[in-house]
């Protein structure tokens, strides 16, 4: 069958800004920090957090974020580092690509679970804001695989099918016509992932509205919804990875990760919407509502309680929550 069109791919990864090299995969994983924190933001103040707490945590969240995810994707693919013929000294160069999303989440959360402890923030109140705002990062960042050629499925000849580059690990290599050199044509993993992270997305803000998830229920539901399109994606990627049993390390991934978030969802059914609240040394708290039936209502500092539930400002009128 002919193929009656085609994704294009970039012949190349990196511009040379005079001795500094601009990388576009870089650029995408910054692209998808900032737009991560910009959600967050919103999303924590509209629970009563306060301005600027977001980028606090970020500060060292994104730090041992990316540390994790390097050591992730190096410990999954430890070939072209340790393998006959690799450079260990590659496993460092994370500019060059290749961040585990799972080691990047386990160690973020550390680096998230350090920075809410110090100011005295519940860490699933701080996940359950978060989490779109990862889903829209994790989604961002995939245009970076397609900058370097990388992360495609098996051959197809689908009319979406993904046109794929020999690549140097900067650019394409160039054939003696003088045109870049095609592998072939292959399933566009990157864009399945990066449409499957934004609908998850999508979907993760309307059940935190429709059901006011807390106590890491809409954290939890974005790690179960993240490795339900992860484990379809993985079955179709073709890159060398490490397996057991001749199934890749990151399905046995998916389908463990994915069953806890699920359990979590359930333990944490029917658990009323924490309010974040300033005690009196100035450090948010989480207190649920209807956890002391005579307590008053904990609404945002110099805020008001609407007769909806909502919290308003001072001036009256209802903040509505951020997606």
């Amino acid at each position: 069958m002919t193929v009656l069109s085609a994704i294009p791919s970039p012949t190349q990864g990196v511009w040379e800004l005079g001795p500094l090299p601009i990388r576009a995969y870089a650029l995408c994983i910054i692209a998808g920090i900032v737009a991560a924190v910009l959600i967050t933001e919103r999303r924590w103040v509209a629970r009563g957090g306060a301005p600027g707490e977001v980028l606090d945590i970020a500060v060292w969240a994104v730090p041992f974020g990316i540390i994790g995810g390097r050591l992730y994707h190096v410990i999954s693919s430890p070939r072209p580092y340790f393998g006959e013929g690799g450079d260990p000294v590659r496993a460092l160069a994370i500019w060059e690509g290749g961040l585990g999303i799972w080691g990047a989440i386990a160690l973020g959360g550390v680096g998230a679970w350090i920075a809410c402890r110090r100011r005295g923030i519940p860490l699933p109140a701080f996940a359950d804001a978060v989490a779109p705002g990862l889903l829209v990062a994790q989604a961002i960042g995939r245009l970076g695989n397609w900058f370097n050629n990388e992360l495609y499925g098996r051959a197809t000849d689908l009319p979406w099918a993904l046109t794929i580059h020999d690549w140097t690990g900067t650019e394409a290599v160039i054939g003696p016509d003088g045109q870049p050199l095609v592998l072939g044509t292959f399933h566009p993993t990157f864009l399945y992932e990066l449409l499957w992270n934004l609908a998850a997305a999508l979907v993760v803000i309307w059940a935190d509205r429709r059901f006011r998830l807390s106590h890491g229920r809409a954290f939890a539901l974005y790690v179960a919804l993240y490795c339900v399109g992860r484990l379809w994606i993985e079955l179709l990627r073709s890159d060398p990875a490490e397996t057991i049993a001749g199934i890749r390390i990151n399905v046995y991934t998916c389908v463990v990760v994915g069953l806890l978030a699920v359990a979590h969802l359930v333990w944490q059914r029917g658990r009323p919407r924490e309010v974040i609240t300033r005690g009196r040394d100035g450090a948010d708290t989480g207190q649920d509502r209807g956890d002391r039936a005579d307590a008053a209502p904990a609404v945002a500092p110099g805020a008001v309680e609407t007769r909806d539930g909502e919290d308003a400002g001072e001036d009256g009128r209802p903040r509505h929550p951020g997606p």
